[in-house]
């Protein structure tokens, strides 16, 4: 049952509902994760994303959609910095349960949801298969490697890359290999815990500077057009984009 409340947070994002029996109407709301629009209570004790994909899946899936999630991480205010998507492709690195993923698919031509994680392969599936048909045309998954996202060369017109980019080895070359994936002048949003005291986020080995990401980041050939640290409490912001050949020259 709990399985199927998952569900249903993330086709309600999509405008259509699973067929698995449901409870009570006040009991389905306490348990339901984040749902958009919805107003949710204030956390005062925002609870740690897990540290790696292991353990108990049911476990793992809660945590990530998590209701105080919607407070901190911001996510309509994120989506947004990526500007007008219609017509244009976003993969989604590190998609996970789809947190961004499903938010993504009613704004853009193409999402594509990334993981390594074959079981959170099969859960974005496992909602695709119950999306309006418009929606499921729109949405891909891709099973990628840990070295490698699998993009087609220049498939993406953005890519996102949200609460991964501590996780990923050898960043550099990695993000060389998102370049060749992204169309000239697409954009690249990272947003990551801030290396702080905090009472949400990974152990500090899975955390980043915000030097280290600029460094990594112009060392793969990426051009930085934003840096917020104020927006998100806990997180920054990070906004680059793929130079064209002509600025590449410049």
């Amino acid at each position: 049952m709990k399985h199927c409340y998952y569900l249903f947070y993330a086709v309600t994002l999509l405008g259509t509902a699973p067929a698995c029996k449901r409870e009570s109407a006040n009991n389905q709301e306490q348990q339901l994760p984040l749902v958009v629009n919805k107003p949710v209570p204030l956390a005062s004790e925002p609870a740690p994303l897990p540290k790696t994909g292991n353990g108990n899946f049911e476990n793992l899936v809660a945590d990530f959609e998590r209701k105080d999630r919607g407070i901190w991480q911001k996510p309509e205010m994120v989506i947004s910095l990526l500007g007008n998507l219609e017509g244009k492709t976003v993969a989604d690195i590190g998609a996970g349960t789809g947190y961004f993923t499903f938010r993504l698919v009613p704004r853009a031509k193409k999402v594509i949801g990334i993981d390594i994680d074959q079981r959170f392969i099969q859960f974005m599936d496992s909602v695709k298969v119950r999306m309006p048909e418009v929606y499921k045309n729109r949405f891909e998954t891709r099973l990628a490697k840990a070295n490698d996202p699998l993009l087609a060369p220049e498939e993406s017109d953005a890519v996102v890359v949200v609460n991964t980019y501590g996780y990923i080895e050898n960043r550099v070359r990695y993000f060389k290999t998102v370049w060749k994936g992204m169309k000239p002048g697409a954009q690249l949003l990272i947003i990551d815990f801030k290396k702080n005291n905090l009472p949400i986020g990974p152990p500090e080995e899975f955390r980043v500077s915000l030097p280290d990401v600029e460094k990594e980041l112009n060392a793969s050939g990426f051009i930085i057009t934003k840096i917020d640290r104020e927006s998100l409490d806990y997180q920054y912001i990070v906004i680059a984009f793929k130079p064209t050949a002509t600025q590449q020259s410049n």
